[in-house]
């Protein structure tokens, strides 16, 4: 009986640490997959609703630089250095990724995202993210609340661009100049 109780509460004590921390999004986006498939995996794309910069070479291995603040010092532009895993065209691509220049211990790791595209009647195309690997402690869970928030933005405009247009940058990069014109604090 003792061993039985043993086993039980080693199998709750690993089966309580498998479930891994992740954040899961999801958006219905009025475009076909193939639409959307190249909005992720071309520079035109990611510009259209993503950044206002990219740098992107849809291929394992490849660029998948995406640049929140193109006027900052490289390496601090947002995911500077980023790389495409894996691609399943039209269906599922993932990338390394990184937290914001704002948190620059959990900047040092990497995340990861696996973005998948599903046909919903031609027109549509259901658009899921995972974003996984994630530490404890630190910078994390800062970390994990900021892209909490962010990918569900990224999305939401991923949506407007294909029902109003593509995002303009205008204003954005008008205060990020201002912002690096001014003297530091």
């Amino acid at each position: 009986m003792r061993h039985a109780v043993f086993a039980a509460l080693l199998t709750l004590a690993a089966t309580s640490h498998a479930a891994e921390r992740a954040i899961d999004k999801e958006m219905i986006v009025s475009a076909p997959i193939d639409a959307v498939w190249q909005d992720w995996t071309s520079k035109a794309g990611i510009e259209s609703f993503f950044a206002p910069e990219a740098e992107i070479d849809a291929r394992v291995g490849g660029a998948f630089h995406i640049h929140i603040d193109p006027y900052a010092e490289p390496g601090m532009k947002g995911a500077d250095d980023m790389r495409f895993m894996a691609l399943q065209p039209p269906t599922m691509l993932s990338f390394d990724w990184n937290a914001p220049p704002s948190l620059p211990e959990a900047r040092k790791q990497r995340t990861f995202v696996v973005v998948r595209l599903f046909d919903v009647d031609g027109k549509s195309t259901r658009v899921t993210l995972h974003q996984t690997g994630w530490g404890d402690g630190g910078e994390w869970d800062k970390t994990f609340t900021y892209f909490d928030r962010a990918w569900g933005n990224v999305l939401a405009n991923l949506k407007k661009r294909h029902e109003t247009g593509p995002v303009d940058w205008t204003a954005w990069r008008e205060q990020l100049q201002r912002a690096h014109a001014a003297p530091a604090k």
